[in-house]
């Protein structure tokens, strides 16, 4: 549990924006979503290091990331340059985040 709240606080829980409650619930709300869409792409998509990894890491590697998005065939694609540290992690990730049951419905 405390793991959850040391990384909740590194995803917008450690300071509130404003002095208003309106806006302070806002924050609160989209960072505990954060939260959630960090905690689930953990479980469902990364395995080994990153499957445990603090969000300052996940965003360093995820975010920071050296692609650009084409057009091609009426598709969009990410083209990930080749020199890419993480290349194959993310790449493993979208292929388990496809291989996933589609809701039902």
């Amino acid at each position: 549990m405390e793991d959850r709240i040391r990384c909740g606080k590194d995803t917008g829980l450690g300071r509130f924006p404003s002095r208003q409650f309106n806006i302070n619930t806002a924050w609160l709300e989209l960072s505990l979503a954060a939260g959630d869409l960090i905690a689930w792409t953990q479980l469902l998509l990364l395995d080994g290091e990153l499957a445990t990894a603090e969000p300052k890491r996940l965003r360093y590697q995820f975010l920071h990331l050296a692609a650009r998005p084409t057009r091609s065939c009426r598709r969009l694609r990410l083209r990930i340059s080749a020199t890419w540290s993480w290349r194959n992690e993310l790449a493993d990730a979208f292929h388990r985040l496809a291989a996933l049951p589609r809701p039902a419905g």
